[in-house]
């Protein structure tokens, strides 16, 4: 028979499909199974009216037969198979969708689920192939047919003996090259690796001969030195799951046989932390069977840590990490979606744009939220060790985008509370609100225990207030990101406003304020630019000094920023600092006798001893520790 001619624009296709669309070629064995799962779908549904079909339903397979001799793999099924017609259809033209056009045919409402696109994924073959031929014999009919091809160049069908139903699509492999070795692709366990991988959920039994190891019998009469012997047998064996854990209702499934996937299919040695699972039904199908880690992966906070969930189109597997499926604060999530809405051969450029993908990303979103709030309120033992694994990077998240996913994230967040220590939740700290309190409180600190010391928090928790102690390098840009709460504004114990005052408070502190200028004035000269200005302080009780910070510059913004890289054309971010004094405290009155007494000296080592303490309180760095020292001495002397 005549060599037949693809159309111009199939040629074109079919080497865009070969060079772009598979980024690997392993890919084209879950085409090619893809396929042959797809006609025995076909045969099934035929089988509700043929009583023909209903007596092989048990029997469905597909085969896969490696031949290293002759060089060829051969994927086969016992589908519905092709007539010549079909064949003509369905591979002259490349990416024509027998499988689209036999669901088009359904009855309306009928749910089989065809999956494979005839066309597209079975041209995938020619990636390691130099040679396919496909054996085929419709259902019903006592001819069979074959097709074949050596590329872009054409094909014949002719008529041929086939003694079954179904399809035979023969791949002989191209010669190996430096670059690849196409016949690994013949060797059983990498064959596994890849059905396992690609097509384990498939819901036809997948078998190949493999060989295994078995223990020989013991010969009569040997004796108790006898050492056993094994032997390599060769067995037909099925290969793939075929039932996704995930398909199943959630009340059939033990949590043993979750956590089970869970540390096989991801690698880790640990049971997941929570499970969530959804089934939807509606403008996009699909279900997802997720997973929340008990730790934080080594490399989570690495450049190579690589996000994403595993996506799957009817139980076949799309790409192993689908990034889009996750934002970013819920990085730590593993996981599989399963929609049958996906083309099995879509590229990972198209998939990127599609809408179906989009809409599951917020779905999955939203219940990943839903079920951390569930488990804060359920189980608060639990949610807490997943706020020390994962805190971090829900932090993190607040901060990114300018605040773009604060709302979503703000009912997650935990903070260590001054009531009674314990790590509490904005909507609880406003729950527990007095009547009258205007503000949420935090203070800033390196730890709790210093947080609870410092002299700014006096005056506060004197009133009864509770306040969050942040602890965390990022708290501050969490606190400033997200502003309010519950309508109820997030307020720095250093702030002056921080609490109200009446006006006999106010008239008092502009006294103090007026009688103390010579004092600062003083104070500001003897330290020059190490601070931006010195004042009578609005939020010391008892404390003689502390260091705060004028403008959107906070001192622990400055800490933060002297840790990581700073930008070389910018130089290092400086808060302007603020050198507060506590006219009501010895210290005070002290460095004014001095001054008044007109012994400078004196009164500038007052200052330097007032600056440094206040340095150290707040957790900054001391230029020369030799020198401060020298200078504490000197007065002891």
């Amino acid at each position: 028979m005549a060599k037949k001619q693809f159309k111009a624009e199939s040629k074109r296709l079919m080497d865009l499909m070969i060079n772009s669309i598979y980024t690997h070629k392993e890919i084209f064995l879950r085409e090619i199974i893809s396929n042959a799962s797809d006609a025995i779908d076909k045969l099934a549904y035929l089988g509700l009216t043929d009583d023909t079909v209903k007596t092989r339903r048990g029997d469905f397979r597909i085969t896969v037969t490696p031949d290293k001799e002759a060089r060829t793999l051969t994927v086969s099924d016992n589908g519905v198979g092709m007539t010549a017609g079909e064949l003509e259809q369905n591979l002259g033209t490349i990416a024509r969708s027998g499988s689209l056009q036999f669901k088009q045919e359904m009855e309306k409402g009928d749910t089989s689920d065809i999956i494979g696109q005839f066309g597209v994924g079975f041209y995938s073959a020619f990636m390691v192939a130099d040679k396919v031929t496909v054996i085929t014999r419709r259902h019903g009919e006592e001819t069979g047919h074959m097709w074949q091809s050596e590329g872009a160049d054409g094909y014949t069908i002719t008529d041929c003996e086939k003694d079954s139903d179904g399809t035979d699509v023969i791949m002989h492999l191209k010669p190996d090259t430096d670059d690849e070795k196409y016949g690994e692709y013949l060797e059983t366990h990498r064959l596994q690796e890849l059905i396992k991988k690609y097509s384990d959920y498939i819901r036809h039994p997948i078998r190949m001969v493999v060989e295994d190891y078995r223990q020989k019998e013991k010969p009569a009469g040997a004796g108790d030195d006898y050492k056993p012997e094994w032997e390599t047998v060769q067995e037909e064996k099925t290969i793939n799951s075929m039932v996704p854990l995930w398909q199943r209702p959630r009340s059939k499934v033990k949590q043993e046989e979750y956590d089970r996937f869970y540390e096989e299919k991801f690698g880790d040695w640990q049971a997941p932390l929570a499970t969530i699972t959804t089934s939807s039904e509606g403008t996009v199908t699909f279900k997802s069977l997720l997973f929340v880690p008990s730790a934080t992966p080594y490399d989570f906070y690495t450049r190579e840590y690589e996000k994403g969930l595993q996506l799957y189109s009817s139980g076949v597997l799309i790409m192993d990490k689908c990034a889009d499926l996750l934002p970013d604060c819920f990085r730590f999530v593993r996981g599989v979606v399963d929609s049958p809405d996906f083309s099995l051969n879509i590229s990972r450029e198209m998939l990127q744009h599609t809408r179906e993908l989009k809409v599951i990303a917020g779905a999955v979103e939203k219940k990943i939220k839903n079920e951390l709030v569930k488990l804060m309120k359920d189980d608060r033992e639990k949610y807490e060790k997943f706020w020390a694994a994962f805190g971090r990077q829900l932090k993190y998240s607040v901060v990114e985008g300018y605040g773009a996913k604060k709302d979503l994230l703000q009912d997650l967040l935990l903070f260590t509370s001054s009531k009674e220590g314990k790590l509490t939740s904005l909507a609880e700290y406003v729950e527990r609100m007095p009547e009258g309190q205007e503000f949420i409180y935090y203070v800033c600190a390196d730890d709790a225990a210093q947080a609870a010391r410092l002299p700014q928090v006096e005056r506060v928790a004197d009133k009864g207030y509770e306040i969050f102690y942040l602890t965390g390098e990022e708290d501050q840009f969490v606190v400033n990101t997200l502003a309010e709460v519950s309508g109820k504004k997030l307020k720095s114990v250093a702030d002056p406003d921080a609490l109200p005052e009446n006006d006999e408070e106010k008239a008092a502190q502009e006294k103090q304020a007026e009688d103390a200028k010579p004092v600062l004035a003083f104070v500001k000269e003897t330290l020059g630019d190490r601070i931006h200005e010195a004042r009578v302080s609005k939020i010391l009780k008892s404390a003689p000094v502390c260091m705060t910070a004028d403008g959107p510059m906070t001192l622990e913004m400055e800490k933060y920023f002297s840790r990581v890289e700073s930008n070389p054309m910018m130089g290092p971010m400086k808060a302007q600092r603020v050198l507060e004094l506590n006219p009501n405290a010895a210290p005070f009155a002290a460095l004014k006798n001095a001054l008044g007494a007109g012994d400078k000296d004196k009164a500038a080592k007052f200052v330097e001893i007032l600056y440094h303490q206040a340095l150290l309180i707040a957790g900054l760095p001391i230029e020369d520790a030799a020198a401060y020292t020298e200078l504490v001495c000197s007065l002891m002397e």
